[in-house]
């Protein structure tokens, strides 16, 4: 009975050894109207689980209400990672700084921007979900970056009188009293009136990123953009003019000690610096270069392997070892019905199903063929259930067990079939087709999408050629070319599978416009403010090897472009080109000194470098923590995010001077300063 029953895979797995049990939810409660609380059913759900589990019974639980229960609690466990973050960035800027205070105040300005920003979201209507939860730490982390630079340049203006330590001890002083410090606030000023201006376009740059993300319609993504755009409006005004206002009214103990200590520091030998310094010479500048190309090339050949989609099977925001995704994983291969479903709807003429017999057996072979596509598990649709409903009007009888001609026998088995089983409409119009896929990798998807565009081709033209290789698909066409448009239409689709593959289609839609608004937008800025073309080059070059090669790894380590890291590339490229603006600023003010490349180079490390590096490690360190975070998309998110960081402080560092010797200094020029 069971087997006749057709349920085999439906309610009762393939082996006999489970059965499912199904439970729909209503999105309100009909008593009290509230809305339905996913956490609180998860909840529910895991109670009874641990009430019914034992030796020799397991439950294995799957649904969206399952889901979303199981990415809040992994959400909350994001508290940690930020607190973990503020620990070990306070520490980094404590080693970098030498200071309670210098370190102190950069910290508070970062979190005033956060708290500020979730103010912000929370007066707009806007709320963190689990997707750009993660927004707080790159604002905090982008706060710190460019507090960093302000400390640095406030220490020499103010305690060294706008000197570095190291011209101080090129000039033969080794006695801290010979050197002149401002007053507090003349260092503030003058600490404004130099980093403004980059600080500015680098953070105007960072907004400008993340606001090409609007482009592309998906509202969790464009939600996300709104959240980072207004953490970075903030943080232009805590970090760029609150953080030095709270530095001029700074007054540190011991500090002639202070002073002291960077000017033996600065005395020391430094071959870190002379080795990066190096970098602007004019054979290891072509060499570097060369290396750049080479994995430019090879970057975009690795590239073209990256998925559009997921890579993996499961729900993709957890990790595969989830209880969640172990329970699906054993009810896929035990049931015919997965998690995963793709639904088609066939739309067709009211009262089709009872009046147009060559409608039902157009849908009946529409579904059939699907069947046979690769990644397909199951199909399931009216006129299967009509067949068996007629078999069963007939005492079982397999042979009976075929679409029925006669109208009215035809009514007869839809009579049992009510609208609640999700497989018809109230008049027939509308009659879903219900693909349940093995997973929803990006393959999976491409291939089934695919092969519905292909069986739908023919529905509406009589004589139709096909080019397909599958001679079944060419015969359904042939039989589907025989109805015409207004009988009966294929469209997708609904379902987790269907809304995927749309979202798919939109992310590979919008990767190419949003990451050329992206550059465009930095070198325009970066052409506005130093009128050199040459100079922008050399700005924007390391940014587009780094994203390259982040695609690329993608590729490598399997994380497919999708909606949780698409906006990854887009952020990337804009918090990197912070390291560039700042040291391509500070390079052009020591060669407008009138110093050699290497020497102006060199003299840059010492300052701008040294917090160009340290920032990279420190917003890699702040990042590198959601490696493990229980959310998969999260862990996928910080690792991408910790190796763009880190890849751009090394061409900010490396390439970009580089660059500027080969695309702006030339041998003659730096023979000339030389002289000079």
């Amino acid at each position: 009975n069971i087997v006749k029953s057709g349920e085999i895979g439906r309610l009762v797995s393939s082996d006999f050894s489970g059965a499912m049990v199904w439970a729909n939810l209503l999105e309100e409660n009909p008593m009290t109207g509230e809305k339905l609380d996913y956490r609180a059913v998860a909840t529910l759900l895991e109670d009874i689980r641990t009430q019914f589990e034992d030796e020799e019974h397991s439950v294995h639980i799957i649904g969206f209400a399952k889901i979303v229960g199981d990415i809040s609690d992994g959400a909350e466990a994001v508290i940690w990672f930020f607190l973990i973050a503020l620990v070990i960035t306070g520490t980094l800027l404590y080693i970098y700084s030498r200071s309670i205070w210098l370190t102190v105040l950069p910290l508070t300005c970062s979190l005033v921007a956060v708290i500020w920003q979730m103010g912000s979201l929370s007066l707009m209507g806007y709320s963190l979900d689990p997707m750009n939860i993660l927004t707080p730490f790159l604002i905090f982390a982008i706060g710190v970056s460019h507090g960093v630079q302000m400390i640095s340049v406030w220490i020499v203006e103010k305690k060294f009188g706008g000197r570095t330590p190291d011209d101080w001890v090129r000039s033969g002083i080794e006695d801290i009293a010979e050197i002149p410090h401002l007053l507090p606030h003349h260092g503030s000023r003058e600490t404004i009136k130099k980093l403004l201006t980059p600080g500015a376009i680098a953070l105007v740059s960072d907004a400008i990123g993340f606001m090409t993300i609007l482009f592309i319609k998906i509202r969790i993504i464009q939600e996300l953009a709104i959240t980072a755009s207004i953490g970075v409006a903030i943080i232009i005004f805590t970090n760029l003019f609150l953080l030095p206002i709270l530095l001029s009214w700074l007054h540190m103990k011991n500090a002639e000690e202070y002073r002291s200590r960077l000017l033996r520091k600065a005395a020391k030998d430094a071959p870190l610096w002379k080795f990066l310094a190096g970098f602007s010479d004019p054979k290891r500048a072509m060499l570097t270069a060369l290396a750049a190309v080479v994995l430019f090339g090879g970057g975009m050949w690795k590239a073209q392997d990256m998925k559009i989609g997921d890579s993996e099977a499961g729900v993709p925001e957890l990790r595969s070892t989830a209880r969640y995704n172990q329970d699906a994983m054993l009810i896929s291969e035990r049931f015919s019905l997965g998690v995963d479903l793709l639904t088609v709807i066939a739309e067709t003429v009211p009262d089709a199903c009872t009046e147009n017999y060559e409608v039902m057996e157009a849908i009946d072979h529409f579904a059939w063929h699907l069947t046979n596509v690769p990644g397909v598990q199951k199909v399931i649709t009216l006129p299967m259930a009509v067949k068996v409903v007629n078999s069963g009007w007939n005492e079982g009888n397999i042979k009976w067990r075929i679409l029925p001609r006669d109208r009215y026998v035809l009514r007869q088995a839809l009579s049992s079939i009510p609208t609640d089983t999700g497989l018809l409409n109230n008049d027939c119009s509308a009659i879903p087709i219900l693909v349940f896929t093995t997973d929803h990798k990006a393959e999976t998807i491409v291939t089934i999408v695919e092969a519905v565009k292909k069986l739908r081709q023919g529905e509406h033209v009589d004589d139709l050629e096909f080019e397909l290789e599958n001679q079944d698909l060419e015969a359904l066409a042939s039989e589907l070319g025989e109805i015409t448009a207004d009988q009966l239409r294929f469209r997708l689709a609904t379902g987790n599978v269907g809304v995927m593959a749309a979202t798919n289609e939109n992310v590979k839609a919008a990767k190419n416009p949003m990451l050329a608004l992206v550059f465009g937008s930095i070198i325009v800025l970066c052409l506005l403010t130093y009128r050199t073309v040459l100079g922008t080059l050399a700005i924007v070059l390391p940014l587009v090897v780094v994203s390259t090669l982040a695609e690329a790894l993608m590729a490598t380590y399997g994380i497919g472009l999708k909606v949780n890291t698409l906006p990854v590339v887009a952020l990337g490229v804009g918090i990197g080109v912070d390291y560039g603006i700042y040291i391509f600023n500070r390079l052009r003010m020591e060669l407008a000194d009138g110093h050699n490349l290497h020497d102006a180079y060199y003299r840059t490390l010492r300052l701008t470098g040294r917090a160009v590096i340290f920032t990279g490690f420190t917003l890699a360190t702040g990042v590198g923590t959601w490696i493990f975070s229980t959310l998969q998309f999260q862990a996928d998110m910080g690792f991408l995010l910790c190796f763009i960081f880190l890849a751009n402080m090394v061409g900010a560092i490396v390439l970009l001077p580089a660059l500027v010797r080969l695309l702006l200094v030339r041998d003659k020029d730096q023979k000339k300063a030389e002289e000079a």
